[in-house]
Order: C-alpha cells, then structure tokens, then sequence
C-alpha cells in the first residue's frame, strides 16, 4: 500500500477511525474529511503515533452542505494528483424531528447520499488517475426495511428517522450498483463495492431519540466493536478481489445476495437522476 492515496470521510470515531488508522499502517497515505476540525486534528496526530509515517492531511467539510463539498473538493484537486480509493463512511441517524440542510434537503438523506455522490462526482478526475482506483460506499442490511418513494424522497410526509436512515443505506447501495454499471458502459476500469459493516458498538445513534435512539442504546451490548466492523472495508481497500469485483455488496468479507424487489436497476437508474438534479451536477 505504499504510495496509496487513501480518502475516507467521517473517520474521527468508530469505524471510520479504526480504518483509518488500520490503513495508515499498512503504509498508504490518508486523507480524512471531517466536520469538527479539533477532532480531525486529533484524530490525525493519533494515526501519527501509531503508524511510522506522518503523511495524514485533514480537509473540514460538513458533508451535508453542498457548497462544503463543492469547496473541500476544490482543495483536494487543488493539493493531489490522483486518489487511489475512496471510502465513503461519513453517515448519521436522526431523531423524531425531521431536520433539513442548509440546502433545505432531508437532512439524513443530505449527509448520507447527496454529499457522497456529489464528493465521488467533483474527486472523479483524481480517481481516475490511479491504476487501481476503488470506491466503497458504506451501507447497512438496514436497507432491508428500506420503503423508497421517489416522489417523497425527503419524507416532508411520514418522516421516522428510522425510515430516513433505512432508506439512505439503500441509497449507498443503489448508488453503487448505478455507478458500477455507468463506469462499465465508459469503460472505466475502476472498481465499486458497498460494504455492511455489521451492527457496531460505538457513539453512532445513541443520541437519537425515540425508537432509534431506544434501538441503539439497548443492543449496545450486544454489538460488534469497531475493529470487527472495519474488517471488510479493509479487506475490499487492500486485498487483490477489492480491485477485481465490482458492483457487489460485501457482508464479512464476503459478496452477498441483495433484495431483489428494491435493489434494482429502475431503482437505481431512478435515484441517480433525482440526485443529479438535488445536486445540480452531471455525473457519468
């Protein structure tokens, strides 16, 4: 992994940390984007004593404002000339209140889908650059209770916070599979996986409230560590089959069947023209 130029977002606690750091000492060089500056900062000294190099630079963004993306995207250009991967972790679950961007998108879904489509859209060019380039997008098997509605996509009615995130995750996931396919008709041999890291014990929804927030706080005990559920993501970012398959939903290390009834192409295809236009950008 040297000489890797290694992207991840929302990599100041749980899994993304420990990726971070679990990547930094195999060699390669890391970029974090992160909201709080004092906690990127201290994040990044930490992967510096525990890892023999010092090469980890820190970009703040709130990936949840457009304009923060479009700006921390702009830097990046600015500063490398190629990434070799992208790991799409940032994420958040919300409360009963709905809350809204500076954008005035659904907050979850801005956070979650929107910032990440548009970050891997604005850093493409760079991606391209390197001869092994790999994107992972962090999802969840809470996809499964997802319940989309394209015409309702930021939930202004009916909106739970579980269903919000139910439905972001499998946005990462639609995303994904579009994203595969549209590289492929480009012939972009670059390659595309979603990840479910598992049900991890960290800070992550315990200041939720309502429903979500009882979920997270009462099988907190009964969760993987953040060790564990960095595994794959790892795997997929440093082993030769995470270059290799694209396309493909990775559960332990190992691709997994996806629900056929709302994993589909019309899915997909549907949900990448609806962010284009909440994003005001062309992608593929």
């Amino acid at each position: 992994m040297q000489g890797k130029i290694i992207l991840i977002t929302g990599a100041t606690s749980g899994i993304g940390k420990v990726t971070a750091i679990q990547l930094a000492k195999t060699g390669a060089d890391i970029i974090l984007i992160a909201r709080n500056e004092q906690k990127a900062l201290a994040t990044k000294n930490e992967i510096i004593s525990e890892c023999s190099h010092n090469n980890v630079d820190v970009f703040i963004a709130d990936l949840s404002s457009l304009e923060d993306v479009r700006k921390v995207a702009e830097q990046i250009n600015a500063t490398y000339d190629k990434i070799d991967i992208l790991i799409n972790n940032a994420g958040l679950i919300l409360g009963n209140k709905r809350k809204e961007s500076i954008d005035g998108n659904e907050l979850t879904l801005a956070t979650n889908h929107l910032g990440p489509f548009l970050l891997t859209a604005l850093l493409f060019d760079l991606i391209k650059n390197s001869d092994d380039a790999r994107i992972i997008n962090l999802s969840s098997d809470v996809y499964n209770i997802a319940k989309p509605d394209f015409e309702n996509i930021q939930l202004k009615q009916g909106y739970s916070s579980i269903k919000a995130y139910a439905n972001s995750k499998l946005y990462n996931l639609l995303f994904t599979k579009e994203l595969d396919m549209r590289m492929k008709e480009n012939r972009f041999d670059i390659s595309t996986n979603a990840v479910h890291p598992g049900v991890v014990s960290t800070g992550f929804g315990q200041n939720s409230d309502g429903f979500a927030g009882f979920l997270f706080k009462a099988g907190k005990y009964f969760f993987t560590t953040p060790e564990k559920g960095a595994q794959t993501t790892i795997y997929l970012a440093t082993s030769p089959e995470g270059g290799k398959v694209s396309g493909e939903y990775f559960k332990n290390k190992k691709i997994t069947k996806t629900k056929d009834k709302i994993v589909t192409a019309t899915n997909a295809k549907k949900l990448w023209e609806i962010t284009e236009s909440l994003t005001a950008t062309r992608f593929l």
